[in-house]
């Protein structure tokens, strides 16, 4: 994950559950052509806060980790959204194998990756990083930033002002 962003939002949740809500609130300023790395420790809350962005672009389907699956796709009117989880991806080979590249450059589809250091030199040039750290208690703290800048700038008011909403209701 490279590229150091010039602006960066940072959020606090109380809850698993409104580290999903935080997730809608994500999700609802996504377009297709995005992607959006999870980062975090084992139990952070990524997959936590993939099915909030996930509910949010419409899936309805039960939304889980793709662990063993690797991918997991969900057709939605007018895109699709992708759902990777990297974890178990040790070499380039294995992400070649699941078509890592076509799947983060899709400009029909959403794709948002789980372990995305696994990925190291094929990340795209252009994403959404959550960065998630478990404090304790249920509380997660979450870094959210767009590389490169340039590309974010116009969508980051919008944004914040979707992470800064009534979301923790």
């Amino acid at each position: 994950m490279t590229g150091t962003p010039l602006a960066e939002l940072q959020v606090a949740t109380e809850s698993s559950d409104q580290t999903e809500r935080l997730g809608e609130a994500i999700g609802v300023s996504l377009q297709p052509g995005d992607v959006v790395l999870l980062h975090g420790d084992l139990g952070a809350g990524k997959t936590t806060l993939a099915k909030g962005i996930a509910r949010a672009l419409g899936v309805a389907d039960t939304v889980s980790s793709p662990s063993f699956a690797l991918v997991n796709e969900y057709a939605l009117p007018g895109f699709r959204l992708f759902h990777l989880d990297l974890y178990r991806l040790n070499d380039p080979a294995g992400l070649e194998s699941i078509g890592f590249p076509e799947l983060t450059s899709a400009e029909d589809a959403i794709a948002i990756v789980e372990w995305p250091e696994r990925a190291g030199a094929l990340l795209p040039d252009r994403y959404l990083l959550v960065d998630i750290a478990y404090v304790a208690d249920g509380r997660r703290e979450l870094r959210v930033s767009g590389v490169p800048d340039s590309a974010w700038l116009e969508r980051l008011p919008a944004l914040r002002r979707e992470l800064t909403s009534s979301w923790r209701d």
